[in-house]
Order: structure tokens, then sequence, then C-alpha cells
């Protein structure tokens, strides 16, 4: 008699979906603000530096915030270029400051040109092709930017799992205390897994995903695994699986 998978995932995700998961985790950054706009900024800018270890991704997001004033959201709409001088000392592993006062400009024209960040991920008709929208729209005046790296494109083969991360963060459920709930211009069905060797070793052990490679191709079946356990709701399992990774449950 086989594993109860589902089961497995199950009680994972109730174990490890709670209010305590949030202190040690990179999304413990947006839950610091109420406003909409503020946990969107700030979500954004700490999933583009989750690599790493947590406790460095926490610290270093910290900074970024306080060099926007512990105002995200003020900041971006109304700084003015010779602010984002400040963040030129900035560094979390390859990301500097040349990168971070790009991303500032470029989440200012988000905000003031485009309404925000939700319409600019809500273009296409799958996960990976909003992804690659998004991607395109935010490098169209500097295609060759050494930035380029920090903003994945499943179109390139890339697992994007940081960008996965982000879009869980502001699309799934809020009851758990954990993600947001705040856009909903895309649905939880239609979300993907953020892939990372946590998530990646712990689905091959449970026999959930056998392509070798940490790619988008491993997202696709990883993630359509996941839906045939719950259709609505399938990235909530990555709190299962994460938890039981990075806990060691399941090596």
């Amino acid at each position: 008699m086989g594993l109860d998978i589902k089961g497995i995932l199950d009680d994972a995700y109730v174990q490890f979906a709670t209010k305590d998961f949030v202190p040690n985790d990179p999304v413990l950054i947006p839950h610091r603000f109420q406003r909409k706009e503020d946990i969107e900024i700030a979500g954004f800018l700490t999933a583009t530096i989750a690599w790493g270890k947590r406790v460095s991704i926490i610290k270093n997001a910290s900074q970024l915030i306080e060099l926007m004033d512990d105002a995200p959201c003020d900041f971006i709409m109304n700084h003015e270029p010779k602010d984002r001088l400040r963040f030129q000392s900035f560094v979390h592993r390859t990301f500097n400051g040349e990168d971070a006062m790009f991303f500032l400009e470029k989440l200012q024209q988000a905000y003031v040109n485009e309404s925000g960040l939700e319409p600019l991920f809500s273009q296409g008709e799958t996960m990976a092709n909003r992804i690659t929208s998004f991607h395109q729209w935010f490098f169209a005046d500097h295609p060759e930017i050494r930035t380029k790296k920090h903003v994945s494109n499943p179109k390139t083969g890339s697992a994007s799992k940081r960008l996965n991360m982000y879009l869980r963060w502001m699309v799934r459920p809020s009851s758990e205390g954990v993600d947001f709930e705040i856009w909903d211009s895309i649905k939880p069905s239609e979300l993907m897994l953020p892939l990372d060797v946590h998530t990646a070793r712990v689905a091959r052990f449970l026999g959930l995903l056998e392509r070798k490679q940490d790619d988008w191709r491993a997202v696709e079946e990883l993630t359509s695994k996941l839906r045939s356990f719950d259709p609505k709701d399938p990235v909530k399992y990555d709190l299962a699986l994460f938890g039981l990774g990075v806990e060691g449950i399941v090596n």
C-alpha cells in the first residue's frame, strides 16, 4: 500500500501554514504594513532578494525598507532621482546598489504610469506569459542592463521561484495569516509553485516530481500534480513542502 501523499501534505499544511511561519520568513517584511501598495512594494523588493539564508534576506530587506523611510509607497510615488543615491552602497549577494536604484526607477514608473504592479502581472493567458510580459515591460528600455538577471523569465526556462513566491503572497487566501489576498486579477488556481531546493527535494522524495532540473518544466509538472489535490488552491502546498524540507522532516 502506497503513501497517502495528499494526506501527508494536508497534515503538513495544517502544521506549517500558521502565523508562526511568518517571523522567520521573508514574508515578515510586507507583514509590517497594512496599506495595499506598501505590501506590494515591500513584498516585491523582498522577494527579489529572497535567496540565501532567510536571516540575511530579512536583514537586508529591512535595510531596503529603512532606506525608503519605512514608507515604501510614499517613497516610490514621490522620490526624485537624487533620492536613489542613498541606495548606492546596498548589497545582497549579487544584487547591488545599481540594481536597487534601477528597481526604484521602474517601481516609480509602475505606480505613476501603470496603476501599480498588479496590472503588469495580469497580461496573458498563462502564468508563464504573465511573468514574461512583466519581464518585458521591466526591461523594455534597457534590454542589456546587468540587472536583468534579477528578474526571472519562464521563457528562458527559469523556474522563476522568487516571482512565483511573490505572486503567492499577493494572491493566496489570507485566512492562515501568511499570505495577503490583495490581488483579484489572478486566481489562486492559476498560481505556479515557487520551486526551490527544499520544495524540489521533498517533491521528488514523495514521487511528485520526476524531472531532474529545477526549471519551468519542473514547476509545471509539480503544480499539475498539486492541482489534483486541490484544484482551487494548489500552491498552498508550497508551505507544506517547504516546511517538511526546511525542518528536516523529509530529507
